[in-house]
């Protein structure tokens, strides 16, 4: 797996993927109407995308990463957004995938202690990844749009 520094790709490390079962079970056991497990979901799944990801688990969450990023939805009105796509749409949009999955992930985000402080650092993974992705912000936004998503 690639450094911070040089941003990350598909393949996770086993203590990234050990971290990332560890955020899990933080989001699952957070508690409020927000939901945020739903973010950790998204940006994981867009940051260790590859040519074996199902279109619709990598539309889900680059629309979920939009969703919450773009226009500040929280994890639960994302999930409600992704119930929507899968009744009403069949024919999932490919995307291109970068080398560079942004520049922090599980492992980092759990450096940070339990509370605001790693929800926050939730936040920046997301906005991390979904960066990585600038090639596919206006096909995804066009979609959720065509959609009537948002």
């Amino acid at each position: 797996m690639e450094s911070a520094e040089s941003g990350h790709s598909a393949q996770p490390d086993s203590l990234e993927q050990a971290a990332y079962e560890a955020l899990q079970s933080y989001t699952l056991t957070h508690g409020g109407p927000a939901f945020i497990h739903q973010h950790v979901v998204d940006a994981w799944t867009a940051q260790h995308a590859n040519e074996r990801t199902k279109p619709i688990a990598l539309t889900f969450a680059l629309a979920g990463l939009f969703l919450h990023l773009e226009r500040g939805c929280t994890g639960r009105q994302v999930q409600l957004a992704h119930m929507a796509m899968a009744r009403h749409h069949r024919d999932w949009p490919t995307f291109t995938l970068p080398k560079e999955r942004g520049g922090c992930g599980a492992l980092q985000v759990m450096a940070h202690p339990p509370g605001p402080e790693r929800d926050r650092a939730i936040d920046d993974w997301c906005a991390s990844v979904w960066s990585a992705y600038h090639v596919s912000h206006r096909a995804v936004a066009e979609w959720i749009e065509r959609l009537g998503i948002v």
